[in-house]
């Protein structure tokens, strides 16, 4: 029996539940920026060579002895200002991030305590789709009622796990925090999500403790990005009742530009709609999608009412995709 065709996104799944909607959006990016000129230089490149694989100019690296919890709690910060609230009105905090600053415990209590926040907080480990999946699970805290206000937060020292003798991996990378206010009073609705994964390929990108640095087999790595990504927006719009013409932008992971433009080639994206800001940030694992929702406000892409599509692929395999119905003016 063929399943149903699901109502008009956004309308409750199920009776009884309330809408979660981004209250605010902050950042926190280190101060010193690498070029690719100047990467260039120590990798034995040209900055040209590296933008035509890339599309980078400049990412962000942390200082020596710098703190993934330090970041994320300034990002923090500057998403409760934007959303006119302090630490102590967060139920739940998430913080999303690839490399803590230490085994045990996690970042997000020592988050918490700088906010002022006394609430949950737990550590979300899913690579580059990190983010995404702390906003499933902060959204579904507060449609069930379990909290009012839930921040997320992604931080990313990646710096400290480059292979600078690896020239096709070193120039992605680059370091930086962004932070997502969730409420259930907020104007706006966050639609359905899909996720996927594929632990058979885990070996095309990870960092071994053996290592400890980042290793990518980088075409395995484009072809599955370029396919899941895809994938997934498609499945998610198919979810929420929405054609690829009815959603106003596409804030995917910041990957790679080559990745960004053949997603957009392969779904018949206007290249416009596709909001890239990898030029300027690199690669930032699961921070890369808090930053590009604040960039795209900031650049005033996003405007009250706009159906917005956010995706990410990473390592595991693993990726997914959720539709955001835009309501901060």
């Amino acid at each position: 029996m063929r399943a149903e065709r699901p109502a008009p996104w956004p309308a409750a799944s199920a009776p009884g539940l309330r809408a979660a909607a981004i209250a605010g959006l902050g950042s926190a990016l280190p101060e010193r920026r690498v070029s690719s000129e100047e990467l260039g230089r120590r990798l034995g490149v040209s900055a040209e060579w590296i933008m035509k694989r890339t599309g980078i100019r400049s990412r962000r690296y942390a200082p020596a002895g710098a703190q993934v919890s330090e970041l994320a709690a300034a990002a923090g910060r500057s998403a409760l200002q934007a959303a006119q609230i302090d630490g102590s009105q967060i139920d739940a905090l998430l913080v999303a991030t690839v490399g803590a600053d230490q085994i045990t415990p996690g970042v997000a209590p020592a988050v918490a305590h700088a906010l002022g926040s006394g609430g949950a907080a737990l550590d979300v480990s899913a690579a580059c789709v990190g983010s995404l999946a702390a906003l499933a699970h902060a959204s579904a805290w507060i449609e069930c009622g379990r909290a009012e206000r839930v921040l997320v937060i992604a931080a990313e020292i990646l710096s400290r796990f480059i292979d600078f003798e690896d020239r096709r991996s070193a120039p992605l990378f680059g370091d930086g925090a962004g932070a997502i206010v969730l409420a259930a009073d907020a104007p706006g609705a966050i639609g359905p999500f899909v996720f996927g994964s594929d632990g058979a390929r885990a070996s095309v990108l990870q960092v071994t403790r053996s290592r400890g640095v980042l290793e990518m087999d980088g075409h395995e790595t484009f072809l599955q990005a370029v396919a899941r990504l895809s994938e997934s927006t498609t499945e998610v719009l198919e979810r929420a009742g929405v054609s690829l013409s009815e959603v106003d932008l596409f804030v995917y992971h910041q990957a790679n530009l080559r990745i960004l433009q053949a997603v957009g080639q392969r779904l018949g994206l206007e290249p416009g709609k596709v909001f890239v800001c990898i030029d300027e940030l690199g690669n930032t694992s699961a921070a890369s999608l808090p930053l590009a929702l604040h960039a795209a406000a900031q650049q005033g892409a996003l405007v009250a009412g706009a159906r917005v599509l956010i995706g990410a692929f990473g390592a595991g395999l693993g990726w997914g995709a959720a539709l955001l119905r835009w309501g901060l003016r």
